[in-house]
């Protein structure tokens, strides 16, 4: 549900403010996120469960009383900047989050040199979050609200996935031969 809410979020916010008064598109999204981060309130397994409902909350408030797209375009900066803040205590307190990305989704047994590899691989992702967080800002106050909308909804999946195969090729190349 929320990959779906971040997906859509931007395009159909622009496409919404095209046909109907800002406000009225605005409160329309605060509700819809009250409502997203009622849902998830009660159906949390953890306390990170609310973070993306409540920046969407939040943000939309302020948004709403501001009156400033701006202040709306700021919510995929600080998705983003959450997830960059992730990787980066990750990195610091070695919880090896990409290791455990991968042991969820890989069925296979991990090589011993694959395990050390994907133990320092969150600080690769901490650095790709940050230039991700940039792009994000620098689109909130010198890109068009269209090129804001494709980026904020598809463009960053293609940056994590170019960053992910460049992970994938550089492990499968290069890294792994240093820890034999």
């Amino acid at each position: 549900m929320s990959n779906a809410l971040v997906l859509l979020f931007a395009p159909s916010f622009l496409i919404s403010i095209h046909y109907l008064e800002y406000n009225t598109v605005v409160l329309s999204y605060l509700f819809l996120s009250i409502l997203f981060f009622t849902y998830k309130f009660f159906t949390k397994k953890t306390l990170k469960d609310l973070t993306l409902p409540s920046i969407y909350v939040l943000l939309l408030f302020f948004a709403y009383f501001s009156a400033s797209f701006e202040m709306v375009k700021f919510i995929p900066v600080f998705i983003s900047a959450t997830f960059f803040a992730l990787f980066v205590d990750a990195t610091l307190h070695k919880r090896g989050l990409i290791l455990g990305f991968t042991k969820r989704f890989y069925k296979k047994k991990l090589s011993q040199k694959e395990v050390l590899f994907l133990k320092n691989g969150d600080l690769f992702w901490a650095v790709t979050t940050l230039i991700n967080t940039l792009i994000q800002l620098t689109l909130v106050f010198f890109g068009s609200d269209t090129l804001w909308a494709f980026y904020s909804s598809v463009g960053w999946y293609g940056f994590f996935f170019i960053s992910l195969v460049v992970q994938i090729l550089y492990g499968r190349f290069y890294a792994i031969k240093l820890y034999s």
